[in-house]
Parts: C-alpha cells; sequence; structure tokens
C-alpha cells in the first residue's frame, strides 16, 4: 500500500497533525515526547510490534509510541483481508476521528478498493483534493517515518434525493418492501403484517409502489367503500390500523423522506466501481443538509446495506474486500433509533461480511454503538476520551474493558494522548486480536477539510452518473392508477344513472300513447323501442362497461369482483 499523507489548511488542522496547538502528545507514557530511530527496540514494545507484522497487503496507521517516544521502526498496521471483519473508530470531538476515517479511505482507493463514506458535517468532501504541504505536516511525517505526497483520490459526491450537493439519491417504496419499511415507521407486529398484506397486493395486481403517494393510495383504497373487500379472505385492513400506517407514512414525509422516495432508483452496484487508473472510487454522500433528520439517513444506509447484501454472492474470506463503508458521527444513526432498527444493523453487520463488505463506524464513545453491533467490530481505533465527568469517568472505565489485556494504562493513556494518537487493537492475519498499541497516526495525503463549493459542484455534474439520476421521474404508479379507476367508476355510475332516466322515460311515453294500433304496427313498434330504448342501450353499454372495467382493472391491477 502506498503511504498515506494530508495537507495544511489552517493552523488548528495541522495542529491535529502534529500534537501541538496546546497538548503535549508525547506524554503517552510519562516521558517527553521523542523519537527512537535505528536502534534496538525496548523489549514490551518488540513484542507489541510483532503482532503487528503482517506478510500480505496492508493499511499503515502509523508508528508505535512507547514510554514517550514515537519508534517509526515499529509500524501499526491493518491487514487488508482484515477490513471486512468492520471496525470502529472513536474519540472526543478534536481528537482526530475524521482524519483517521480519511487516512483510512485513502489507503484502501490506493489499494484498489472502493469506499463509501457517509459524511455528516461536510469535513470528508476534501479527499478529493491533494493536500498542503507544510512544516507540521513534513515533521508528523518525519516522527512515523511516513514519506509524505500530497494526492486527491477519485471521488463521487451523492446527495439524499437531491437535498444538498450531489447526484440524487433515491429508491422506490416496492424495493423496501414491507419489513424494512414498518421497520423505519416504527410500526408494532399487528400493523408490520397489515403492511405485508398491502404490498401483497400491490404486487399481486401490477401496482406500482413507487414513492409514498403510492403507497399512501393503496392503504387509502383498501379502506374505502370500494376497496375493503379485496383483502377480506386473508385478514382485510382494518381502518385503525390503516390511519396508523398514514400517520406514521405522514410523519416520515415531514423528516424529508418524501423526496428520497422515487425514481430513478439509484443502482447500489455503483459504490463496486473503480476508477480508470485502477484505485477504488470513494463514493461520498454529502448529509450536512439533512444532519438533522437521522431517520432519513439512517433509514436509507439500512435499505443501501439491504440492497447490496441482496445482490451480491457469498465470496468467503478475500485477499481484500469489495467495499468497505464508513458511517461518520455514527452516534445519530442510532439515536433515538427504534428496536427494530438496530436488530437490522445487527443482523446486517454480522451477515454482510461474507460477501466481502466492511463497515466501519466512527463516533464519539464506545457506548455510541449499541452492545450487539460493537461485539462484531474487530478493528478499533480509539483516540482520547475525557474524564471531566462522573459520567465521562464511567464511560472511560467501560472503554478500558472492552480492549485486550496490555502493558499500558489504558485508563490513564486514553485521557492523555495528544491529536492525531489513538490506542489501536486490529485483527492479525490468522483473526487474532492484535497487542494493544498507543500509535501516533500518519498523515492523510488529501485536503483536510471541505472540498471548495464550486469544484463539488463541478465535479457533480461532470459525473457519468449526473444525466442518469439528476432529473426525477414520476411515471405511472398505484397512485394514477387508483386514480384512473376511481374516474373511471365515477363516470360509469352517471352514465348508468342516465341509462336509468331514459328508460324510465321511454316507459311513461309508452304508456300515454294507449291502445288503438295494428298488431303489425304494434309488433313493429315494440321492436323499435325495445332496441332504440334506453334500456336496450343500458344493456349494451352494461355489458361494454363491464368488459372496459375488467381490462381497465388488469391494466390498473384491481381485482375482479366476485359474482
Amino acid at each position: 500500500m502506498s503511504d498515506s499523507p494530508s495537507d495544511n489548511p489552517s493552523d488548528s488542522l495541522t495542529d491535529s497533525l502534529t500534537g501541538s496547538g496546546g497538548t503535549d502528545s508525547g506524554r503517552t507514557g510519562g516521558g517527553p515526547a521523542g523519537r527512537t530511530g535505528g536502534g534496538v527496540l525496548p523489549e514490551p514494545a518488540r513484542e507489541i510490534a510483532a503482532g503487528y507484522a503482517v506478510s500480505g497487503a496492508a493499511l499503515d496507521l502509523g508508528a508505535l509510541l512507547w514510554d514517550g517516544n514515537c519508534l517509526p521502526d515499529a509500524q501499526i498496521r491493518i491487514p487488508l483481508a482484515m477490513l471486512n471483519r468492520h471496525g470502529l473508530v472513536a474519540g472526543a470531538t478534536g481528537t482526530g476521528k475524521t482524519k483517521t476515517l480519511q487516512l483510512i479511505a485513502e489507503q484502501l482507493s490506493a489499494g484498489g478498493v472502493p469506499v463509501f463514506l457517509a459524511d455528516i458535517k461536510g469535513d470528508v468532501s476534501g479527499i478529493a483534493a491533494p493536500g498542503t504541504p507544510g512544516d507540521r505536516v513534513t515533521a508528523r511525517a518525519g516522527q512515523v517515518g511516513q514519506s509524505w505526497e500530497a494526492e486527491g483520490f477519485p471521488c463521487e459526491f451523492y446527495a439524499l434525493g437531491g437535498i444538498g450537493p450531489g447526484i440524487p439519491l433515491r429508491a422506490t417504496v416496492t424495493s423496501f418492501g414491507p419489513v424494512l419499511l414498518s421497520k423505519v415507521l416504527q410500526l408494532n407486529r399487528t400493523q408490520e403484517q397489515s403492511l405485508g398484506l398491502i404490498f401483497h397486493y400491490a404486487d399481486a395486481k401490477g401496482l406500482e409502489l413507487l414513492d409514498l403517494k403510492d403507497l399512501r393510495a393503496v392503504v387509502a383504497f383498501l379502506v374505502s367503500d370500494s376497496g375493503k373487500a379485496e383483502l377480506k379472505e386473508i385478514g382485510g385492513l382494518s381502518t385503525a390500523t390503516a390511519g396508523v400506517i398514514l400517520r406514521s407514512i405522514t410523519a416520515f414525509e415531514q423528516q424529508g423522506a418524501g423526496d428520497f422516495f422515487g425514481e430513478p432508483e439509484f443502482d447500489t452496484a455503483e459504490l463496486l466501481r473503480q476508477a480508470p487508473d485502477g484505485r477504488g472510487l470513494v463514493s461520498v454522500l454529502e448529509l450536512a443538509a439533512v444532519q438533522d433528520k437521522p431517520q432519513l439517513f439512517s433509514t436509507f444506509l439500512m435499505w443501501l446495506l439491504a440492497d447490496l447484501f441482496h445482490d451480491l454472492p457469498e465470496v468467503g474470506d478475500l485477499d481484500r474486500p469489495k467495499l468497505v463503508f464508513f458511517f461518520d458521527e455514527a452516534h445519530l444513526l442510532f439515536d433515538g433509533a427504534s428496536k427494530a432498527f438496530l436488530e437490522s444493523i445487527t443482523r446486517t453487520v454480522r451477515l454482510i461480511r461474507s460477501k466481502g463488505v466492511g463497515i466501519f463506524f466512527v463516533t464519539q464513545t464506545p457506548r455510541d454503538v449499541p452492545a450487539e453491533v460493537l461485539a462484531q467490530l474487530g478493528n478499533r481505533v480509539q483516540h482520547a476520551l475525557r474524564a471531566f465527568t462522573p459520567d465521562d469517568a464511567k464511560a472511560l472505565r467501560s472503554t478500558v474493558k472492552t480492549f485486550p489485556d496490555s502493558p499500558y494504562d489504558l485508563e490513564e493513556l486514553l485521557t492523555r494522548l495528544g491529536i492525531g494518537e489513538a490506542v489501536i487493537t486490529v485483527l492479525s492475519e490468522n483473526g487474532a486480536p492484535t497487542p494493544v498499541a498507543a500509535t501516533r497516526l500518519r498523515a492523510p495525503q488529501s485536503l483536510m477539510g471541505p472540498f471548495p463549493a464550486a469544484e463539488l459542484d463541478a465535479a457533480v455534474r461532470g459525473s457519468s452518473l449526473y444525466g442518469r439520476y439528476a432529473q426525477a421521474v414520476d411515471r405511472e404508479s398505484a397512485y394514477e392508477k387508483l386514480s384512473a379507476g376511481q374516474e373511471a367508476e365515477r363516470r360509469a355510475a352517471e352514465a348508468e344513472a342516465a341509462d336509468r332516466a331514459a328508460v324510465e322515460e321511454a316507459v311513461r311515453g309508452e304508456r300515454a300513447r294507449g291502445p288503438g294500433k295494428a298488431a303489425g304496427e304494434k309488433d313493429a313498434s315494440l321492436v323499435e323501442q325495445v332496441v332504440e330504448s334506453g334500456m336496450f342501450r343500458s344493456l349494451a353499454r352494461s355489458v361494454g362497461t363491464q368488459l372496459g372495467r375488467e381490462i381497465s382493472r388488469s391494466l390498473f391491477g384491481t381485482a375482479r369482483r366476485r359474482r
């Protein structure tokens, strides 16, 4: 793998690389910061370093910190083949988590592995641009034994439903399916089963559920006077349950989900691409515009993973992943999430590994991630934690217990790590946890800050995918078909009423003529009257209308009426 450098758009950012700016980054073991190179490593450091020896391809994270010294001869690495065992990047605000994410993503891309980044704050987009060299960057590179070169990486920028800068990402309600949708709508088991019946009806009758108005139209139809009988034989749909579902859909739309559902639907295979030069494509989902709508982007991420899981074949253990996901600010994914959502994420994390997909959560403390999910994360990069309050101290002790035994005093070390330093343990090539290693991290090669807005917009519009996904399409689907069917029924009812009135008028006229005509005239008059009467026309129209209704209902996906 190539070395991983960085840039320096501001003093605060370069401070985060060098550990300066008010933090003594070298005080990880009690002594002054320093560097030991070219000599024999201390025995404990040698044992730790041996745990990170890798024979195959690996990501270079940084150099070992021991007894206050940075040891560039003791490199800390993650085997590339272990990236599908998932991971966690955690730490207090301002400790360098996002830069660690950027560092790992860069090296994955350089190694030909596609990457997906959920960019909550908008500060990861700079990965597309080369970093800016500077003295502090050079100093950090020297400390960790890194050959730093500024480099940008191939990126595609996306936006959820076109909210914010990026290629719009959309999905259809049908592709979500009743189970996933019922979870994000927080329906109970009975309501979920009813939603399943609704989807079954729509699928069987050819009613495409492309957006939320389609789903709402089908639900409303099935509890209307003309639609109640449609599900009667398989349980029906109660008005109360339909009301709950409709209210949940409305609340979901109020979070902005309406823009997400529709066509053209995003093909998740786009995330598995490589750039023409063989580097993995970095797909950046810009979520800054919807960061206050966690249910919205949580839903998208669930669907994205579920869709990939459904489509990708089982591959077992590969020498490198097919794709690695990063969820920055992961606590936003889980805050206020329903139990069903957590269960879905847990199951997805557990199973998607065998499809060659790795997932990394980036958040403040391990406690932000549910225990069932945390147990699946084999690679850990833990930045500094604060212990200013009793709750902080409790979180610190809880975090320490999640690490293997080590010669470090982790409870003290985790409060004294400098910016751009972390405690690391990963899975070795044989799948065993590596020794805990305090590490001074390398500097990213790309821009450590937002990609300039004008350049981001140009990159979006210049993408080969922009023309495919930019314009929303609202083709005929369940809403339009049900609306047309209801209008046809209304017109048919009006026509039948008019025919009935005409027949009644003809009968009144016949009675008014009275007796006195010849038999032949009477018979001829009767035939003419029958043929020309409104009753005859009504019967003919009724047959034609019924036939048309059968065809229409077939086209519209509604069921024939039982005789």
